[in-house]
Order: C-alpha cells, then sequence, then structure tokens
C-alpha cells in the first residue's frame, strides 16, 4: 500500500510540473513562520515545518483543533474524551492519561503560553496560523519538543480600528458565536484586539437510559487580550491574556461500540485556564535585540467517566454486574522565563558571516491531582513538580553566497519531584543535552535544499500505582537522533510550489505506554497503565506538500505522509505482555493524504473541497487491535459581498465511520459473560451548518 500511494505522489507531481504555466506572475510565500528564532518566510525554512493558514482556518472555528492540524502529513490523534486532546507526530506522542504525571512529546504553544498539557483549551477562532513544527526541536524547545511542535498565532492588533462578528449554526445542535475587535487605543503608543467565541452542541451519544443527547455536549468559552504598546522607537512590548471555560460532557463508550449509551453517571470533562505572556523586544544596539518572555498559566482540569459503561439493574445479579465511577482532577500551574539576545545584520560575527542567537530558559511546573475512584478507600492524592533550568545558542554561517551552515546546542538541567498519598515520595535530578548540525544551500532563487541531524530528548518520570514493582516505578529518558533532507521550490512564475522532507529517526530508550490487566471478583477490570523504558525503535518516511495555482480563480493542493516505524527491540516488565519486536508503536499509520482544491466562480462564489485519509494503526502497545483505514470527504461554499460573507459547509459527507480511541483484550459486558472483545470511541460523524459573519 505504501508503495502505491508512494507512486501515485510521483506521478500526480510530475503532472503538475509538466503542466503550462500560468502568465501572470502570482506573489510568492505570503506566509512567515515564527516559530524559529527567526522570523523567516515558509520557503526559507530549512526544517519539515506544515502551515495551516488563515484561508484554511477561515470556516473551523466550531471544528477541534486537534482535528485541524490533523489534516497535516503524519500528524495523528487519539480520543477517549470529550474531544481529541493528544496529538502523535511521526507516531511518537502520548495517548491518553490516568494517575500517572506525563512529560508531552509534542509540545503546544498558543501566543506565547505553554499549552502542551491543556490541549482541550485551544480553541480555533480569529486564529491567524499554525505552524506544526515535525522531528525533534531540541535547540529551540527542549523537553517538550521530542516529536515536534506545534505554534498557534492569532490575529494581532492593529493600527486601524477592524472588527469581525461571526455566528454559526448546524446539526447535532450546534451554536456559535464570536466577535473580535481591534484598534488604536493610544495613536502610535498602544493598539488592542480583544475576541470572545461560544461553542455549544449536543455531541454526537445518545444516552437511551437517561433518554438525553447532550450526555457528550461540547460547551467552550473563550476570551482573549492582545496589547501592544510602543514604548520606544526601539522598544515594544506585547501582552497576550487568555481565559478558556471549557465544561464539556464525557460519555462516549458502548458495548456495541454504538453512538447509543447506557451510563448512569456521565462523566464529565472540563478545564478552566487563566494565562497570560509578556513579551519585550528591545534593540540594544545596531548589531542585536534582546527578546525576553514571561508567561504564566493555571488550569483546574476534571476528567470522569461511567467505568461500567450501564445503569444499576441493567443486568440480572446472576451476571456479576458492577457498578463504578472514576475522577481525576487536576490543578496545574506553570511559569516559563525565557530571555534571549538575537544578532540583527550590524552584529554578525567571523567576519560578518555568522547570524547567532544565545538565551536563558527557565520553567516552574507544578501537578496536583485528586483521585475520587469507586475502588479506592479514600480519595488518592499527589503532586508533581519539575523545575527545568536551560541555555542554548545557536549560530548560522555562511559558508559562502549559497551555502550555509547551521549549529545549535541546548543543555537543560531537569529536577523533578513526586509524592503522594501511598507514601512514595521520588526525585530526580539529570541533565539534558538537545541540538542540531544542518547545511543549507541556495542552488536558486526559486530552489533550497537542506539537510541536517537533530537531537531531542524527553524527561523521564514517575509511574502513580503502588502495586508496581519498585523498579517500574521510574523510567528514564528518552533521546532521538533525527535525520532530515529537503527541498523547497517554486516553478512557472511562482505558481507551483513545493515542500519535500525525508526523514530517518532512531529513538533510543523508547518510553512505551502499557498496562496490567487484572479481572476483580465481581466481574470489573482493574487497570494499571504505566511508562517504561521497552524499546529502541527505528522510523523514516517522506512528507509532500504541493500547491498549485494554474489560474488566479483555482487553487489545487496535495499533502501526502508516508511512515515506517517499528520496535527493533521492546522488552516489556510485564511478563504477561505480547511479544511486538519488529511491529510498528501505537498510532503510526503508514499513510496519510489531504488532497483538495477551491475555485472562486461568478462574483463572489468560492466552493472548496478536499478528501483526507490515513491507513490503519495500532490503537495500542499491549494488544493488537487496529483501527480501520478511512477516508473523509469535506466541502463547502462561501459567498462574500462586501463586508458579509456565509459559509455553508459539511464536514465527512459520507457520514464515514472510524474510530479515534481503542481498547482491545479486556470484557466490560456482564451480557456476553465478560467476553475479551475490542471497544472504540467514533469520531466526527457528518456535521453541516451555515457560518455568517461580518467584517469592518
Amino acid at each position: 500500500m505504501t508503495s502505491k500511494f508512494l507512486t501515485l505522489s510521483i506521478l500526480a507531481s510530475s503532472a503538475l510540473i509538466s503542466t503550462p504555466t500560468f502568465a501572470e506572475e502570482i506573489t510568492l510565500d505570503p506566509i512567515v513562520v515564527g516559530a524559529d528564532f527567526r522570523e523567516k518566510k515558509l520557503s526559507e525554512t530549512t526544517t519539515s515545518v506544515a502551515v495551516v493558514g488563515e484561508e484554511l482556518l477561515y470556516d473551523k472555528s466550531s471544528q477541534t483543533f486537534v482535528e485541524t492540524i490533523a489534516q497535516v502529513p503524519n500528524v495523528n490523534f487519539s480520543s477517549g474524551g470529550s474531544k481529541p486532546r493528544h496529538i502523535q507526530i511521526r507516531g511518537i506522542g502520548e495517548r491518553s492519561q490516568f494517575s500517572t504525571p506525563i512529560n508531552p512529546s509534542v509540545g503546544i504553544m498558543m501566543d506565547g503560553i505553554d499549552f502542551s498539557q491543556s490541549v482541550l483549551g485551544v480553541t480555533m477562532f480569529d486564529i491567524k496560523q499554525i505552524e506544526v513544527l515535525k522531528g525533534p526541536q531540541g535547540t529551540t524547545f527542549g523537553a517538550n519538543g521530542l516529536a515536534g511542535v506545534v505554534n498557534i498565532t492569532s490575529n494581532e492588533p492593529t493600527e486601524e480600528l477592524e472588527g469581525h462578528l461571526e455566528a454559526t449554526v448546524g446539526n447535532y445542535n450546534t451554536k456559535a458565536y464570536g466577535a473580535a475587535l481591534s484598534g488604536a487605543l493610544i495613536k502610535d503608543v498602544l493598539e488592542a484586539r480583544a475576541s470572545v467565541y461560544k461553542n455549544t452542541s449536543d455531541g454526537y451519544m445518545k444516552n437511551v437510559f437517561l433518554n438525553r443527547e447532550d450526555t457528550q455536549n461540547i460547551d467552550e468559552l473563550t476570551a482573549k487580550l492582545a496589547l501592544r504598546w510602543y514604548a520606544a522607537d526601539n522598544h515594544t512590548v506585547d501582552f497576550n491574556f487568555v481565559h478558556v471555560n471549557v465544561d464539556n460532557g464525557y460519555d462516549g463508550f458502548t458495548f456495541d461500540n454504538s453512538r447509543n449509551t447506557t451510563s448512569d453517571e456521565p462523566g464529565r470533562d472540563t478545564q478552566k485556564t487563566n494565562a497570560f505572556a509578556l513579551k519585550s523586544t528591545y534593540q540594544l544596539t545596531p548589531a542585536m535585540h534582546l527578546v525576553s518572555t514571561l508567561s504564566h498559566s493555571q488550569s483546574d482540569l476534571t476528567y470522569s467517566y461511567d467505568e461500567d459503561w450501564s445503569y444499576v439493574g441493567a443486568f440480572d445479579e446472576s451476571l456479576f454486574p458492577y457498578s463504578s465511577f472514576d475522577e481525576y482532577a487536576r490543578d496545574r500551574k506553570q511559569t516559563d522565563v525565557d530571555v534571549r539576545l538575537i544578532s540583527d545584520v550590524d552584529g554578525r560575527i567571523f567576519s560578518s558571516t555568522t547570524d547567532w542567537t544565545v538565551g536563558a530558559y527557565y520553567r516552574d511546573y507544578q501537578e496536583s491531582l485528586v483521585r475520587n475512584y469507586t475502588y479506592l478507600d479514600a480519595p488518592f492524592n499527589s503532586e508533581y513538580a519539575t523545575i527545568n533550568k536551560a541555555i542554548y545558542g545557536q549560530l548560522d554561517t555562511a559558508l559562502n553566497d549559497k551555502l550555509t551552515l547551521v549549529t545549535g546546542l541546548r543543555v537543560e538541567a531537569w529536577d523533578a519531584e513526586y509524592d503522594d498519598s501511598y507514601a512514595v515520595s521520588i526525585d530526580t535530578d539529570e541533565v539534558l543535552v538537545g541540538g542540531k548540525v544542518g547545511l543549507n544551500y541556495e542552488a536558486a532563487q526559486n530552489r533550497l535544499y537542506y539537510a541536517y541531524i537533530s537531537k531531542g530528548y524527553k524527561p523521564g518520570g514517575v509511574n502513580a500505582d503502588n502495586t508496581l514493582s519498585p523498579e517500574a516505578k521510574e523510567y528514564k529518558t528518552e533521546n532521538l537522533w533525527n535525520l532530515e533532507v529537503g527541498m523547497n521550490s517554486n516553478h512557472f512564475n511562482n505558481t507551483l510550489i513545493n515542500r519535500l522532507n525525508l526523514f530517518y529517526g532512531k529513538r533510543q530508550d523508547q518510553q512505551v505506554k502499557s498496562s496490567v490487566v487484572t479481572p476483580r471478583a465481581d466481574g470489573s477490570t482493574s487497570f494499571v497503565d504505566y511508562l517504561a523504558n521497552a524499546a529502541e525503535g527505528t522510523y523514516y518516511g517522506l512528507e509532500s506538500q504541493l500547491d498549485w495555482y494554474p489560474n488566479e480563480n483555482l487553487h489545487l493542493y496535495t499533502s501526502l505522509g508516508l511512515l515506517k516505524a517499528k520496535f527493533d527491540e521492546y522488552v516489556d516488565p510485564n511478563p504477561s505482555a505480547i511479544d511486538v519486536n519488529g511491529r510498528a508503536p501505537a498510532q503510526s499509520p503508514e499513510y496519510q493524504y489531504n488532497i483538495g482544491f477551491d475555485v472562486t466562480f461568478w462574483d463572489g462564489f468560492i466552493f472548496k473541497a478536499n478528501v483526507e485519509g490515513k491507513d490503519a494503526f495500532y490503537f495500542s502497545n499491549r494488544h493488537n487491535e487496529k483501527s480501520e483505514a478511512y477516508t473523509l470527504v469535506n466541502s463547502s461554499l462561501e459567498y462574500t459581498n462586501g463586508s458579509w460573507s456565509a459559509v455553508v459547509w459539511v464536514r465527512n459527507i459520507a457520514d464515514t465511520e472510524y474510530y479515534t480511541r481503542g481498547f482491545g483484550t479486556f470484557g466490560n459486558n456482564p451480557g456476553n459473560g465478560y467476553e475479551t472483545e475490542l471497544y472504540t470511541q467514533l469520531g466526527t460523524p457528518r456535521t453541516a451548518g451555515l457560518t455568517v459573519s461580518y467584517d469592518f
């Protein structure tokens, strides 16, 4: 199957390149990527990065953040909550969280605030663009960037007064309203932008026992404020504040894998976050500028569910039914400080050949957990705290007019403390090192080649369960070495734009999540999930993105991700675990693609359509159950008249069934004698709606 899609991709690329050109030149690469030390045009970036811009985000305010970026090559996700929140890049990333504190594999940054642990609070309204950096980001982001980093940028304050009003209605009782206002508070001194967005839906499940259609509901409120203060000619200060209040239901699993649940105690999936980022950009001299960032966030999260998926009295007592409820309430606080000096043209060193960046970073993270569970005699409590201190630097050295050498290094001190109500106390202290070395070659104005090797790391941690053996309570840091070779090019007066990269990665002391499943006397099942350094792993693949503008009214695009990942060596500390040596890790589909177009016709009409597909993948490393390959078709019709626009959209037109989470090799149904079977959570069905907006 992989070779088939690779062949199709090459044939499609060849067909596009051989097409007659469109005479009128379009503007090349208006997209600017800001996740690195220096802002660059997309065509100038020498890393694997995909950008989801405003034109693709315009009608997606009510869509989930995770499902939006899952259209990017080699980006996957898993759910297990009210909506997806766990992201995997090239098969690396978390799939769930229960009692054990986790250190993220994929970093999530929104307007300078770290949302890596609070993805549920990222919403899509008033977003300018999303940058997805794939592969280890050891120099720029350190501990949170093993698999990659997603950088989200909201629309910025403006000098001129402008605003945006938006309303959406759709099936499943979807209703959403948003407003954004921007302009100068003090001319040439202080600019501001404020936005608020409310999104509600009944969700896609029906509880037939409670006769309710909203036990898996969506109810989210996001408010943002951005201020830009021109303190002096050489000094700019940016302030961003975010308030998030998510109060979703969670009622996602059924015995027959349908959308009809029978829970008598549906759970909740909630998040309340208040966060801010303060950024100062100060031109110290003509040779260098100082960028200082302070951010702080506080989040309260609750994740709970009806473990038996049924109601008391649903089964005869002779079948040994049980009833239980599980709740995880977390309080998270995080403070980040980052100070960096960045050279300008006059500050280049080594005979004016080298741009440089040096910086220091500090992070204080604290997490408190209270677990209330039917099978516990008393609530379980734990405290987890980490302190990160890092220094880093990067040199970009022009070896000649076309060839640039890039070298980066980050040294990070990681200190973690864990304590819980089972009298477990574990402290870890280690030094972590990441970085990269690469070459960029500008063969021509429209063609750039790059190759680099990078190293990332993910700190070790603690497994929070007293039934585990002492040696299984801790796991070590994982290291990832990654080789990337790529090309950025444009052809035919910039009407065809191409980004292509090949990658190879080697995972050392690979952190693998597994679990021990133990039946109880009452028929229920005890799960103990844990992380272990169970494996050495390898992955390699290809990522391709093509944009073609054959004329001023038509845009065609394709993106393709191919991934081959496997466990080279796998030793699970659980003696009952299956042998997965040589197998692909969980959440690692061999291919993903997104093919689409948008066409402008008549006066003010734009029709958009795309097809996105994904190969099958394993749900877990503990069993052999897999998702099925699937294809989704989406389309929209937009009409704009002056300041007004209306979009009719349909997603998953064919109402394709696909799965966003799967559990196997355990039984939960008394009706069939607790027979071992696969249980899945379904993805978003066909949704349709109308979005109307007014810009001024």
